[in-house]
């Protein structure tokens, strides 16, 4: 399957680069931009977003005058949940062409769903002096107005909607919402209803009918109802069975509530949520062992949730084990000193192992704090409130230690519908491909490169190619850092090549520091790196002014440091017979290494001072030692020698965001994703989350 896609990667290439030439116009040699732009339309419509981008920036970059490919590249990258990106190349637009109608709805969609209310009703307004008529303006400037809380404005914009579109059920679900943030449930319940008369296929009315008929008229009944309708329409929506579960909670159905949690987990196993919620049903029903389970699955991805691990500990407490229940106690009277049902507990779990004089001292503790809360109104009125409050659930937001035993629910779950909603069906939707937040890696010397997600590097450096003048090695050198994996017959290859060299050099006939050197990167490409590093080592020594060494022997100290830490937490997890754990990689041996690799990429710079991956991997290590400053401004280097190397907008962006400056951020990897880094799209769609 791999070598399929890899196939139909280099496929998609040869099909570009083939497109793109036969764009040329025969007299002149030029790029025909009305095809390009026709063909970058084309991928939009079908709705290969990234794609299309390439295209369109192939527009932009020969006719920068031209509003469209601004526009329709605002249009893609709304679609991969680049927001900053999307709006910079509509305004980009409006500047080239302040009379391009459509734009204005785009850019106001993009700040509104950014949280700009005022700039998305300006731009809304602008559209609608085109066309007043306009559905899709006159629907999302009616929430804009209603969210920036111009409820006479949003009410009289929703008249005029529903007016022009009696038919329109989205218009009545988005205006019940409206209603309900304005408190009037009875016409919001209104609303709900014509949506459904008007359309019975929309999950969202239904869903949101069955929350007003359970916070407003305690209708339970009514409200699971509604709540199945929802989930047969879109069985695999989470949120709906969760909500489900809240109704069936009400309804005292405990079992019934498990097996939408279940369902849940099934569908999203990292829900935490769910686990948190199922794990205060099993314990109502006495399945504490289970409910101990979930609560741990909470923990591994919450670990500071103490909510979670006061309810851990009151049910290690009634299964006997104290230990663990005092250990769970004390992380919770750690962060809240003065909570005295957890100073009570963990009193009676000390005094059942046996230390009495520790369970004496909180018992103390405990009742000392009670007497002062007898003594303080405002300690009196909140506990007075507690214990008259009869609610089951408590916000997701909420983390009052006092509610720890209520049920979650979703701080907006009356707000879903009401957020402006941009539904995309890219194949494949690279913006939600699990991909790790880490830095893109450091660049090496190789035989080999992958082609990259959209096109090839391409990379170039004076150097390189006066070594490959040379025909020195068996294979043409290249500067990446996207290798693949080598196949079975390429690792033959170059343990033969690898012993080739060494017979040479051992013979002592016309030993040469190439040879080494083709050593070094056979033994690199099997991943020998200390083998590699020896080699290098000769080369530099017999040639120290080869700028190409000190670069690749960076990268591999670099690559051998990476090895020996993987190795030294794999002997740190392992234990010897009397259960000492065998010591991990020097912090102090690290920072050595790193400041090694840093040393080799001062002199390549120094040899070559106009070698951008010199300062790229530069930048990396100082990433990785956490200094931000001194990686952003490397990356700036590399950046302004080669303005095209998308992994250091990429890692830039990274840089900018750890650094707490999340505008540079954002742009940076916007600027990523459009030169076709797809992780980036990942991250932004979390960011705007």
């Amino acid at each position: 399957m791999c070598i399929e896609r890899m196939i139909m990667k280099r496929l998609i290439i040869y099909i570009i680069m083939c497109l793109l030439y036969c764009f040329a116009t025969p007299a002149s040699g030029q790029i025909n931009t009305e095809r390009v732009m026709n063909i970058g339309r084309n991928a939009l419509q079908f709705e290969d977003y990234v794609l299309s981008i390439q295209y369109f920036n192939q527009i932009i970059k020969l006719k920068p005058y031209w509003a469209d490919p601004y526009y329709y590249r605002a249009v893609a990258k709304l679609s991969l949940d680049d927001l900053q990106g999307a709006e910079e190349d509509a305004t980009s637009c409006i500047e080239r062409n302040p009379y391009f109608k459509n734009v204005f709805y785009l850019r106001g969609f993009v700040r509104h769903s950014q949280g700009d209310y005022a700039g998305a009703i300006a731009d809304y307004r602008q559209g609608l002096q085109y066309n007043p008529s306009d559905r899709n303006l006159l629907f999302s400037a009616a929430m804009a107005y209603a969210q920036s809380d111009e409820y006479q404005a949003a009410d009289s914009v929703y008249s005029e909607l529903l007016a022009q579109y009696p038919q329109y059920a989205a218009g009545y679900v988005t205006r019940g919402q409206f209603n309900i943030m304005r408190g009037d449930s009875v016409a919001a319940r209104a609303d709900f209803d014509k949506a459904i008369s008007l359309d019975k296929n929309m999950a969202a009315a239904y869903e949101l009918r069955a929350l007003l008929r359970v916070k407003s008229d305690k209708d339970y009944s009514g409200a699971l109802s509604d709540m199945n309708e929802a989930v047969k329409l879109q069985p695999k929506n989470t949120a709906l069975y969760i909500n489900r579960a809240m109704v069936k909670y009400y309804t005292e159905d405990l079992r019934g509530a498990m097996a939408d949690y279940d369902y849940v987990l099934a569908l999203d196993p990292t829900n935490i949520m769910a686990y948190y919620n199922r794990g205060l049903l099993r314990a109502q029903v006495g399945d504490r062992n289970k409910a101990v389970d979930d609560f741990t699955e909470v923990l591994k991805r919450e670990p500071y949730n103490y909510l979670a691990i006061l309810n851990r500990a009151i049910l290690y407490d009634d299964l006997g084990d104290y230990e663990k229940a005092i250990s769970d106690y004390d992380a919770v009277v750690e962060v809240y000193p003065e909570y005295m049902e957890a100073l009570f507990a963990r009193s009676e779990a000390k005094r059942k192992i046996g230390d009495a004089r520790g369970g004496e001292e909180d018992f103390t503790l405990a009742m000392r704090l009670q007497e002062e809360q007898k003594r303080n109104p405002d300690m009196a009125r909140e506990a007075s409130d507690k214990a008259s409050e009869n609610i089951a659930a408590r916000k997701e937001s909420d983390n009052s230690i006092n509610k720890y035993d209520r049920l979650m629910i979703a701080d907006d779950d009356m707000a879903q519908a009401f957020e402006p909603k941009y539904e995309s069906k890219l194949r494949g939707r690279v913006q939600d491909r699990n991909v790790q937040v880490s830095l893109r890696p450091m660049y090496v010397l190789s035989y080999y490169e992958q082609p990259g997600e959209l096109l090839p590097k391409g990379t170039f450096a004076d150097e390189l190619a006066q070594l490959n003048e040379l025909r020195a090695f068996k294979y043409m050198l290249v500067i990446t850092n996207n290798e693949p994996l080598l196949e079975s017959r390429q690792i033959t290859e170059h343990f033969t090549s690898a012993s080739d060299y060494t017979q040479k050099i051992e013979n002592g006939s016309n030993v040469n520091v190439l040879q080494y050197m083709g050593r070094s990167l056979d033994l690199a490409m099997l991943q020998d790196y200390a083998g590699a590093l020896e080699d290098i080592n000769r080369v530099i020594a017999l040639s120290p002014n080869l700028m190409l060494a000190y670069f690749q022997r960076a990268t591999l100290r670099y690559r051998n440091l990476e090895y020996k830490r993987s190795e030294a937490t794999f002997r740190a997890d392992a234990t010897d017979a009397d259960n000492t754990a065998k010591p991990a990689y020097s912090i102090d041996n690290a920072r050595i290494e790193y400041e090694l690799m840093i040393q080799d990429l001062n002199k390549t710079i120094e040899l070559s001072p106009r070698f951008a991956y010199a300062y790229y991997n530069r930048a990396n290590i100082y990433f990785a030692q956490g200094r931000v400053d001194a990686a952003i401004a490397d990356y700036n280097q590399a950046i302004y020698l080669q303005p095209d190397m998308a992994d250091a907008y990429f890692n830039r962006g990274l840089a900018y965001l750890k650094g707490g400056d999340e505008i540079r951020g954002r742009e940076d990897l916007s600027k990523a994703g459009e030169m076709g880094v797809m992780a980036a799209y990942n991250i932004l769609k979390r960011m705007s989350k």
